[in-house]
């Protein structure tokens, strides 16, 4: 992998997860564009820099040792990034304190450093939270590829911060400058809520979540063919988004241990909320992990799964394929993982290679349901 050499540092930084010959690397033209912009205005040891959305600390690890950082994002692959390149380049993590999106990151900070999220809701939240958190001159700087930055990220450093200055563009990465000015205390439309008929319950959603306005269709077509078990089964909602599978397998079997579990922090976070309201105190473990990646061998004996076709920008199936393998590890034998997917996708021959037997559940014009037996 190539080394991302800037005015701080030469950093050697991997992907999370990694795959062997990783075809993308774990900076781009924006993180260079943003470090040499800031080396060019100067940096101080007393600066307190916020960086957002940080792509597996390829921004907050240059920083480490110029300044105070603190990082925050909604990814946990993004946060595992960040730890194993501190330790990959021999830096000590502990001098980036992170923050989980679904907390605030409470200031004051003289800098702020936003890579646009491909959620502009996330951004939105993200900026709302600045409010009364910048330290008096602070600065506001945001970066993105301009095949991923979107007028509407703009307005919304217009409509939150202040007046924007768009720098012009190097090597096809642009930054934009907002001016802090005051601003009433804004409220936040986030999170939004919806109900459902079947089961019938109200879910919420907090700001980084797909489809956050209604049900996605995928799930909309899982829902009526899940599974239901009376005796106390062992199951896992994987990439759980606000937990709507295992909420809804949870109501048609009490007995059932659940486990729902995703890579974004404000997924977990609707994940707790709606179970807390629809489920009361019900025994559960809901937390934010790389899939079922720490779930011990051979421990559940059912899974549940949407499977992601996309890791921000990126599309393909690389993630669908690990949670596919992560599901088998976790799994007894005679377990059985059941998934939902386009059709074109081909998730059957997928699945058939690493399970005994592979049935299709259901099938409508765009999307299988598929049961496949470890």
């Amino acid at each position: 992998m190539p080394i991302f050499d800037t005015p701080f540092a030469q950093l050697d930084l991997i992907r999370q997860p990694e795959q062997q010959k990783e075809p993308l690397q774990a900076f781009d033209a924006a993180d260079e564009y943003l470090l040499k912009h800031l080396h060019e205005q100067g940096l101080s040891a007393a600066t307190r820099c916020l960086v957002l959305n940080d792509s597996f600390g390829a921004l907050a690890l240059n920083l480490a040792e110029q300044c105070q950082v603190s990082s925050s994002g909604d990814s946990h692959l993004a946060y595992l990034g960040l730890q194993a390149n501190a330790r990959r380049n021999h830096l000590d993590a502990q001098r980036v304190r992170f923050i989980p999106a679904s907390e605030t990151a409470a200031g004051p900070f003289d800098l702020v450093l936003i890579r646009i999220p491909k959620t502009l809701a996330l951004l939105e939240e993200q900026l709302i939270r600045l409010h009364g958190q910048l330290a008096p001159g602070a600065r506001v700087i945001a970066t993105a590829m301009l095949k991923h930055l979107p007028r509407a990220a703009g307005d919304l450093l217009e409509q939150y911060i202040g007046p924007v200055q768009a720098l012009l563009a190097v090597k096809k990465a642009r930054l934009l400058l907002a001016s802090p000015e005051p601003r009433p205390a804004p409220q936040s439309p986030y999170p939004s809520r919806y109900r459902l008929e079947q089961p019938a319950i109200e879910l919420l959603n907090h700001a980084n979540l797909f489809c956050r306005e209604g049900l996605d269709i995928g799930t909309r077509a899982f829902l009526p063919h899940l599974p239901r078990h009376l005796g106390r089964q062992r199951v896992a909602d994987l990439g759980c988004g606000n937990g709507v599978l295992g909420i809804a397998y949870a109501l048609g079997s009490p007995e059932a241990e659940l486990t729902l579990v995703d890579e974004s922090y404000m997924a977990v976070q609707s994940a707790q909320e709606n179970w807390q309201a629809i489920l009361g105190q019900r025994p559960v473990d809901i937390r934010a992990g790389d899939g079922l990646a720490e779930q011990a061998p051979e421990s559940l004996d059912l899974v549940l799964c949407n499977p992601p076709f996309h890791q921000q920008q990126v599309v393909g199936d690389f993630l669908a394929w690990r949670m596919f393998q992560q599901a088998r590890n976790a799994l007894v034998t005679g377990g059985e993982l059941w998934i939902v997917g386009n059709r074109h996708l081909g998730y059957h021959a997928k699945l058939a290679r690493l399970f005994r037997g592979v049935e299709q559940v259901a099938a409508m014009p765009k999307f299988v349901v598929l049961k496949a037996r470890k």
